[in-house]
């Protein structure tokens, strides 16, 4: 245990006038009771004037460490400050030594931050340079993609067939799960709606036209392409991007092999081919998800569903879905290929190209749903 007499303590006495004297004693040590800086500055507080001078006593100093040293910065802004003579010639070498390489480095301070507000007309340019900058690679990617393709078709472009035949398996047979589960719950929910409504009217039947027109013509479609631009769009945006960071892609350029040909074209061709297949799969498992719902709900046969769904569902709307697929397929893959050859070689640029391909990707159908449903108006089908 510390006695007393080894505790330390900092008192003050009045020496002669004008001159006080902080006397230091006992051990100043990390982890032991020391005077706090407020109490002293406490005793020194009714001390004023310029001709004032303060000096130090540690005659009674038994040990010291860095406590003591940062007691005594403490002590001596506070002194500063109230503009009070501070003599440390009586502390000791290795105190004084610490004291003036403490206060050496002027202590940095932080550049005041401040708000440049950018006006609106700067703000839009900005962004319409950064629109125009993307359509401008886009329409350079589609550009190389469309020639890589022309030589494909002349048997001139470096293309393995067994890249586009694990793309195929990879894009088709392994997201049978998942639009599966999706596809079913979209057929029952849109059944559920549907219900709701036609059984007021004894009309429950035609839930079975409901689901197989929704369906066929564009919500299975829509929803394979979701599906796939968060699954496969990502996929891609990732895979090629992580290429970029690990210089695979200058590397293929090195050797005098297009990335358009050996990368990008069988991703492109593969989930094109794919898509088609999913959604009519996705069609199937919609109207089962349909069907669920009026056997258990609206007390249907399977003879009478699926005769209404085969008079309703026209074969046009079939190969309307199966178009929208194709498009969707295109899109998907021409979004994530080209925000995975645009990353920056970094992690976050992966993950931000990842990203943007999924968003991209769902606006694309988006757009491209609109604009074939307003062509198909036009055309009468």
């Amino acid at each position: 245990m510390e006695s007393l007499g080894n505790m330390a303590e900092a008192k003050i006495s009045n020496a002669e006038k004008g001159t006080w004297v902080v006397h230091l004693k006992g051990r100043w040590k990390l982890g032991q009771p020391s005077p706090s800086v407020q109490s002293v500055a406490g005793s020194l507080r009714e001390i004023q004037g310029e001709s004032v001078r303060l000096l130090f006593d540690c005659s009674e100093l038994v040990a010291w460490d860095s406590s003591l040293i940062a007691f005594l910065r403490k002590l001596q802004e506070v002194l500063e400050s109230r503009n009070l003579v501070v003599d440390l010639d009586g502390l000791p070498q290795g105190v004084r030594r610490l004291l003036r390489l403490a206060t050496a480095v002027p202590e940095r301070k932080q550049p005041s931050k401040e708000k440049i507000r950018e006006s609106l007309l700067s703000r839009v340019g900005d962004k319409a340079f950064l629109m125009w900058n993307g359509a401008r690679d886009a329409m350079g990617f589609l550009g190389d993609l469309t020639i890589a393709t022309e030589k494909l078709a002349r048997g001139k472009a470096r293309f393995r067939s067994s890249d586009l035949l694990l793309v195929m398996q990879r894009c088709g047979v392994q997201a049978l799960p998942i639009v599966s589960l999706i596809s079913f719950l979209v057929g029952l929910i849109l059944a559920f709606v549907g219900a709701v409504q036609l059984r007021m009217f004894g009309a429950q039947i035609f839930v079975a036209a409901l689901v197989g027109i929704g369906m066929v013509r564009v919500l299975g479609a829509i929803m394979t392409g979701i599906i796939m631009a968060g699954r496969t769009g990502a996929a891609f945006a990732a895979e090629l991007g992580t290429m970029q960071v690990n210089e695979e892609i200058d590397a293929l350029r090195t050797l005098g092999i297009s990335p358009m040909e050996f990368l990008v074209l069988p991703r492109v061709l593969g989930l094109s081919l794919m898509m088609p297949l999913l959604c009519a799969y996705s069609d199937l498992m919609g109207v089962l998800g349909g069907m669920t719902v009026g056997l258990l709900m609206l007390d249907l046969n399977v003879q009478e569903y699926l005769r209404v769904t085969q008079e309703s569902v026209k074969l046009t709307y079939f190969w309307i879905g199966l178009f929208h697929s194709f498009v969707f397929g295109v899109l998907v893959a021409f979004t994530g290929c080209l925000q995975g050859m645009r990353s920056s070689r970094s992690a976050s640029g992966v993950g931000e190209a990842a990203t943007s391909a999924v968003v991209n990707g769902i606006v694309a159908i988006i757009v491209a749903t609109a604009v074939i449903t307003y062509l198909c108006e036009i055309l009468g089908i």
